[in-house]
């Protein structure tokens, strides 16, 4: 976590422009058909024209606005951000080996309308730039066994706005009855910082269920009850569920309201509103000098011991050895430093074991190295007393293997057993323990573009490794600090790259965790958004800690865009979050190294 225990990969990534002529190009634009309807053909789209709002679609983003408007009262419109192009998708029932015309009212750039799931070719139409209403068409035939075809429309990253209207799709008609009946009887369950449970009554004929937030369809459930996450602390939602069967999906039931809690550390109690977290060089000594436990400010909430290590990379059996005296002259002894560490928690701080480092390569490639990896970490917070633990694998501990292309179902070894050692040692100390991971951008925000080997080949297989770990744990996770610094650069949710030096750079990858984004450029596959009480910047104490230290006036703008959406540069951040955690820094030698520079700007924002 300094550039004399860690090295940064940098890499170079292809432009958007590039990106985007090439997505646009395997595209397989269609000449404009025409198909006369016969007597036996039927309109398949339910609300083509969006009279009814967004009732029968799903939609990534977008509502609908009464002008401009092709015909009746209503269009959709919807902005593409920078995680996904405002898809909104219908599915429909349709006749196996049966002939259909897709046709759409479309204005703005690079607009899409297509079909997926046809069971032959899936098709779509495009157009480049439609500053009036412009109609798309395409044709497709179903597959032999095709009895549902998904319907889209959506734009282009970066490319505005854009509108779409009187959505039809002509073809054989399918007798599937009626829509169900609106569902009743919904009610809330329980309510954490993050999440909402909900349950309603069976709606006899009902094939599914659409769970709809302040609104915009959230998710589907097969069942009558559903859990709704990913959503801020101290907040209001309101909640509906639609009945669903072959025929449609039935108007939405009455609202019901919740408030989520304010939230305190992710389930853990005694962090602050707004934490300061720090690593101890404690089992090493460099040009920042050796810090005493007892010496470290009341400034820091959260002090991670840096570092357990490996005895060696795939055994899984990590060790803490303190500093010598031989290196560090001024170590306290180890029964000072042990009450050292009791007297911080007893003044309401966190201390951890961080594990990893550049040094300190763990892969648990084995169940019995994720067995050793538990107990031997086990044996150190209980020998010094600690609250918890700190994951700072670096490198290639985490690798993902070529076929692991999906972040929520990872298949990865190394991946698969850190999650289950994990929770085996969360079951053991129970709800009061503090989980920490401090990855590099590297390892999370890269994710945005490429992920593994599996999307687009040839890249390193260590981008966006952690995504998995993160997702599986979120519920666990106290914190998630990533490292903002020795970092290349990496695309936000703006299309643009963003460098280290500055708080646009922050501001970037933090709304990226706080937005939720697309995983290797895919749109139907997202990262869900973390909660704001959950994150923690990352940033180097001063300009020897490592590369992108950033003035303590950088660091304000930083707070004050993502906590009040003031005093922001030329990133606009998707949301305000006040309760955003704190910061982390590398490390607490060096802000003492510093002069205490990075604590004491940290004390006066927060007070």
């Amino acid at each position: 976590m300094d550039p004399t225990r860690s090295n940064r990969p940098f890499v170079r990534r292809r432009g958007l422009l590039a990106v985007c002529t090439a997505a646009v190009l395997a595209v397989p634009g269609l000449t404009a058909l025409s198909s006369t309807a016969r007597a036996a053909d039927a309109d398949l789209v339910r609300n083509g024209g969006f009279e009814a709002g967004l009732d029968n679609w799903t939609c990534t983003a977008g509502s609908t606005v009464t002008s401009p408007v092709r015909s009746g009262t209503a269009a959709l419109k919807a902005t593409p951000a920078g995680s996904d192009y405002g898809q909104c998708s219908q599915t429909v029932t349709v006749k196996p080996g049966a002939q259909y015309t897709l046709t759409g009212h479309v204005r703005g750039n690079y607009v899409y309308l297509g079909a997926n799931g046809t069971g032959t070719t899936d098709v779509s139409a495009w157009t480049q730039s439609a500053t009036d209403w412009q109609q798309l068409t395409t044709t497709f035939r179903t597959g032999p066994s095709t009895t549902r075809v998904t319907l889209y429309t959506h734009g282009w990253y970066g490319t505005g706005a854009y509108h779409a209207d009187d959505i039809s799709l002509v073809g054989p008609g399918v007798d599937a009855g009626q829509p169900p009946a609106p569902p009743t009887g919904l009610k809330t369950g329980n309510v954490t910082s993050g999440s909402v449970a909900l349950s309603w009554s069976a709606v006899p004929g009902a094939t599914g269920y659409a769970v709809y937030r302040d609104g915009i369809k959230a998710q589907t459930a097969s069942g009558t009850s559903a859990t709704v996450a990913g959503l801020s602390p101290a907040t209001a939602y309101s909640f509906q569920v639609a009945a669903v069967n072959d025929a449609g999906e039935s108007a939405k039931s009455a609202a019901v309201t919740a408030t989520t809690s304010p939230g305190s550390g992710g389930g853990t109690p005694g962090l602050p509103a707004h934490a300061l977290v720090g690593y101890l060089h404690a089992s090493f000594a460099n040009g920042a000098g050796y810090t005493r436990m007892a010496d470290v400010p009341d400034s820091w909430d959260v002090i991670d011991l840096a570092f357990g290590e490996p005895t060696s990379t795939t055994s899984g059996d990590i060790r803490f050895t303190r500093c010598p005296v031989t290196e560090c002259p001024n170590v306290e002894s180890d029964a000072e430093f042990k009450a050292a560490i009791k007297a911080k928690q007893a003044a309401g701080k966190k201390v951890l074991i961080s594990i990893g480092g550049q040094n300190g390569q763990v892969q648990l490639t084995t169940t019995a190295a994720r067995d050793t990896f538990v107990s031997s970490v086990s044996k150190i917070i209980d020998e010094y007393g600690l609250d918890g633990l700190d994951i700072d694998f670096e490198g290639h501990s985490l690798s993902l293997n070529a076929n692991d292309t999906d972040f929520r179902n990872p298949t990865t070894p190394v991946v698969v057993n850190l999650v289950s050692a994990v929770r085996t040692l969360k079951a053991r100390y129970g709800s009061g323990f503090v989980l920490t991971m401090a990855p590099e951008t590297f390892f999370v925000q890269l994710g945005h573009q490429y992920y593994g080997t599996g999307k687009w080949g040839g890249q390193d297989p260590r981008a966006g490794a952690y995504l998995p770990v993160i997702h599986a744990l979120r519920d666990d996770l106290t914190l998630l600090h990533v490292q903002d610094y020795n970092s290349g650069s990496i695309m936000g949710l703006d299309n643009q790259y963003h460098s280290m030096g500055g708080a646009d750079f922050h501001i970037a990858m933090t709304d990226m965790l706080l937005t939720g984004f697309s995983v290797a450029g895919d749109p139907n596959n997202v990262f869900p958004p973390l909660r704001p009480d959950q994150i923690a910047i990352g940033m180097p104490a001063t300009t020897n800690a490592g590369n992108g230290h950033v003035s303590p006036a950088e660091v304000t703008k930083t707070l004050d865009c993502l906590m009040k959406r003031t005093n922001c540069g030329s990133y606009t951040p998707h949301g305000t979050w006040p309760a955003l955690r704190g910061l982390m820094t590398w490390s607490v030698n060096w802000d003492r190294f510093g002069g205490w520079e990075f604590s004491r700007n940290f004390d006066a924002y927060f007070g």
